[in-house]
């Protein structure tokens, strides 16, 4: 699914475009997705002004005056900006249409995906309330990580991909951050030192970094707000290339499945 590069990608590529616009009409075509859009949002939010755009984990929050729609591209989705008028396609689901003649479009063929409204800024909803730092954040050190495992149990690969520790490192960022901190993903997280963690933080800033610069990875479905694809996929050191050599040392790439994903590393470059 788009994970939290790709959702910042997306997020970028709308804000300028939605920023103090008032939206004049809503369109509903498919109204069951992961959860039933609600059927007052087209009332609601006719007439209302967008405040602001911003990403939470990998939702996107776009701010009015009297709440905040909560969108979430699921597995399959994408966001385009279209000139009005512009005839919808089998899978798109929810059109908002802008005081300037473009409409933003929710694409989403699987219809894992999201529109949801709170009243408020949002970050009091049920699916945001609990999570953890944004791996970009402040928030998200070394300390903060190191004091975070100390109970953990399980292998870091899975660790990190739990919201609640830390949000938006889905598989293939938590997979490229431990090759380039080091660190086997089948490694305990208690066991992680104070210096294996600062090497973690920093190494999931930057590959994260590297994937928004690069717009993020083509998986499935996936396209920016424009249309085009990401080119992070190219620069992978481990996902997906099981028995190819490493690109530092040469062994051969090894596959495992934890917790029902796949988790690649090298056994060499690895400990």
């Amino acid at each position: 699914m788009p994970e939290l590069p790709e959702v910042e990608t997306t997020m970028r590529g709308i804000a300028p475009y939605l920023q103090d616009a008032r939206v004049i009409d809503v369109t509903v075509r498919q109204p069951h997705l992961r959860w039933p859009i609600p059927p007052a949002l087209p009332k609601l939010l006719h007439g209302q002004t967008i405040r602001g755009v911003r990403r939470r984990a990998k939702y996107l929050l776009i701010a009015f005056d009297q709440g905040t729609l909560i969108l979430h591209l699921g597995m399959s989705g994408s966001l385009r900006i279209l000139a009005h008028g512009t005839p919808p396609q089998k899978h798109d689901h929810f059109d908002l249409l802008l005081d300037d003649g473009q409409l933003l479009r929710l694409r989403d063929p699987r219809r894992f995906g999201a529109v949801l409204w709170h009243e408020g800024d949002g970050s009091g909803h049920p699916l945001l309330a609990n999570l953890g730092p944004e791996p970009l954040g402040q928030e998200f050190d070394a300390a903060y990580l190191y004091r975070a495992t100390r109970a953990r149990n399980t292998a870091i690969k899975p660790a990190l991909m739990d919201n609640h520790l830390v949000v938006g490192v889905g598989n293939i960022y938590a997979n490229e951050s431990l090759f380039r901190a080091g660190i086997r993903p089948q490694r305990v997280a208690h066991q992680l030192t104070r210096p294996r963690s600062a090497a973690l933080v920093q190494a999931i800033r930057e590959v994260l970094g590297e994937a928004i610069e690069l717009g993020g990875s083509t998986l499935r479905d996936f396209v920016h707000s424009d249309g085009s694809s990401g080119y992070f996929q190219q620069h992978y050191f481990v996902y997906g290339r099981t028995g190819e050599p490493c690109r530092r040392c040469g062994t051969p790439i090894k596959r495992i499945v934890q917790g029902q994903r796949a988790s690649f590393y090298c056994p060499h470059c690895q400990r």
